[in-house]
């Protein structure tokens, strides 16, 4: 059955059991599968055959729940990873490598803000960092020759900044390279980067995907729209032999999985970010459900976000599907169905404030994590971005009183009351 509604997808993508098989999807807890022949096992390895021969390349469950995520975004092939982090890695060390250039975003994540501007400059990758909101001619001067992507989140961590993705998808094509959306926010339930001009998105599913705090994981989408094959000079590791599978050419051999099969046949063979069976099979879990908790948990931060709105003590507030927000109009396009949980707000008074604020909630809690179904709360500046400098949180859109507020599936009254309690007793 073609054209399955998102959220058939949610429960039936990519398991589909036969007669007499388990209807739930089993937990293949292997490291290793059986061949009766050398020949069988080596067509596997010259990537000549499909099918299992060790973990860390592929694994049944994983490849399965992949499977799912592709067909939620709407791609071509998708791979897992064992982290958020490790998928951000990915997208850009498959197509880039050391000389190269990328234009990313400023407003990200503070981990791959980090990522990006410290590790990956030691291998010899360079980032500018820009400006989302900018015009095209400000954004343009940005790429140089060896410019390889462009990356950016779909809705930003933790600033709340809406991406207008149709406008950096073809400031991408016409600099001839891909453009690679963090879709983690708003999850393909509530965008559809593809949709819009995006070639590559990306996941940390130990967010709303998961939803429940239990595994840690992440997901490389390919939507198959990017043709590699006009720019050999520019991407030669996929246009050109790779010498370590006797000269096989990705494009040629995988068509519109060349992106996807070689992350896999190199990056996860050297490198061994490689999902666990067991995570992959709760990433399962939380997935049925997608469909369900992103409306609830964009109903209650919609409500959550008019009170603060509203509130005296609240110095100012980013939820891009409040009318007040300079968001509004790009999120009602690009995120029609919600605006998803996460509110970034500040406290009057400043750091000091925010950081009181939150130390006397009780029902939201102060974790390292954000959306999943329990509230919780976090200081950037403190914590997820503590290592950038003040100019470094200023580019990353962090300012010293920003709060982020992740609004889970809780009854809405009890979270506004936890929250009310906890303004009103600051003086206290």
């Amino acid at each position: 059955m073609k054209n399955q509604h998102i959220d058939t997808l949610c429960v039936q993508a990519g398991h589909s059991p036969r007669s007499g098989e388990p209807r739930v999807l089993p937990v293949v807890q292997s490291t290793t599968f059986k061949y009766d022949t050398c020949e069988a096992m080596g067509r596997l390895f010259d990537l000549e055959a499909a099918g299992h021969f060790y973990s860390r390349l592929a694994n049944p469950t994983c490849d399965t729940v992949a499977a799912k995520i592709a067909a939620l975004e709407g791609g071509v092939a998708a791979m897992l990873t064992s982290s958020g982090q490790a998928a951000s890695f990915f997208s850009l060390f498959n197509i880039c490598g050391a000389g190269d250039h990328i234009v990313s975003a400023g407003p990200i994540y503070g981990g791959t803000f980090n990522l990006f501007n410290v590790t990956m400059k030691k291998m010899g990758i360079e980032f500018t960092f820009v400006d989302p909101d900018a015009d095209v001619a400000v954004l343009e001067q940005a790429f140089r020759p060896n410019t390889k992507a462009v990356f950016a989140e779909s809705l930003s961590n933790p600033r709340g900044v809406v991406l207008d993705i149709e406008k950096f998808a073809a400031l991408a094509h016409n600099q001839k390279v891909p453009l690679i959306i963090d879709n983690t926010f708003p999850t393909p339930i509530n965008c559809r980067p593809f949709e819009w001009g995006a070639d590559i998105v990306i996941h940390s599913t130990t967010k709303y995907m998961d939803g429940h705090a239990t595994s840690v994981g992440g997901a490389l989408v390919d939507s198959g729209n990017f043709d590699w094959s006009l720019y050999p000079d520019k991407f030669p590791g996929l246009c050109r032999p790779d010498p370590s599978y006797h000269g096989l050419v990705y494009t040629e051999r995988f068509g519109k999985g060349a992106y996807i099969t070689k992350a896999v046949a190199q990056l996860m063979r050297d490198l061994g970010a490689s999902p666990a069976p067991l995570n992959a099979f709760l990433l399962n879990l939380g997935l049925e459900t997608l469909h369900l908790r992103m409306r609830r948990h964009s109903d209650n931060a919609l409500a959550v976000a008019e009170y603060l709105e509203n509130h005296p003590r609240v110095a100012w507030i980013n939820y891009c599907g409040l009318p007040s927000s300079k968001y509004y109009e790009l999120g009602k396009k690009y995120l029609p169905n919600g605006a998803s949980g996460v509110i970034a707000f500040g406290v009057k008074g400043g750091r000091e404030a925010s950081v009181a604020f939150m130390d006397r909630l009780t029902l939201g809690a102060i974790v390292t994590h954000v959306a999943d179904a329990r509230t919780s709360l976090l200081h950037p500046a403190s914590s997820t971005h503590r290592q950038l400098s003040e100019a470094e949180l200023i580019e990353a859109g962090v300012s010293q009183d920003l709060v982020r507020l992740s609004v889970g599936i809780e009854h809405v009254g009890d979270i506004v009351a936890d929250l009310e309690k906890a303004l009103l007793t600051m003086d206290n």
